[in-house]
């Protein structure tokens, strides 16, 4: 009785784990307005800006975009992967992805995103070359290129993992199959064995 009430206690606890995707919401929220402010500058002087600064000006609404949907992908895949499966009442609004991402595909399209969104910045870097100093864009390089490394070596590890996975079931089912192979053939050299004890 106390080994089952512990048991739901914790089973219970990962409800603790909401209000942290309930912030998330609130953080998209705030990042929402954010962009906004942005759209209404970038509006306000596209009519007298260079190709340059509009291009700058796209690529930060891309950046908070990207942002906010890193924000969605945490909630909807940290939430029903740790916490509950959503029931909606309308499944065909269900996003395809929703359900199919394990925690192995999470840590992988987090480590993506954060890679767009440091190649956006990077970029905007670049193409205002007189806001940054050769100090900060080679730190920026540097930081860029440590996120796609750090993204190639979570790949390569999930994939050596999911094959040794993989080729620890087939050597058990190898072993199961010759298993019930010796079973079989013990089986039918007993008969013969008892009809020539009988002779």
């Amino acid at each position: 009785m106390i080994e089952k009430t512990i048991e739901r206690g914790l089973f219970a606890s990962r409800w603790l784990m909401a209000p942290f995707y309930i912030g998330l919401v609130a953080g998209l929220v705030v990042l929402l307005v954010k962009f906004a402010q942005e759209l209404i500058h970038f509006a306000e002087g596209v009519l007298h800006a260079t190709e340059s600064q509009v291009i700058l000006g796209i690529l930060s609404l891309i950046d908070l975009s990207l942002t906010a949907n890193l924000i969605l992908l945490v909630i909807f895949s940290g939430y029903e992967n740790f916490v509950s499966r959503m029931d909606l009442a309308d499944q065909s609004e269900r996003p395809e992805w929703m359900g199919k991402i394990d925690f192995s595909g999470l840590k992988l399209k987090l480590i993506a995103s954060i890679v767009a969104i440091s190649a956006i910045q990077l970029l905007k870097a670049f193409m205002d070359l007189g806001a940054a100093s050769d100090r900060d864009l080679w730190w920026m390089a540097v930081i860029h290129v440590v996120f796609v490394v750090s993204g190639v070596f979570l790949a390569l590890a999930d994939w050596l993992s999911d094959h040794g996975h993989m080729i620890e079931a087939k050597t058990h089912l190898l072993h199961g199959q010759s298993a019930a192979d010796s079973g079989g053939a013990a089986d039918t050299h007993a008969p013969e064995k008892s009809a020539a004890s009988h002779a």
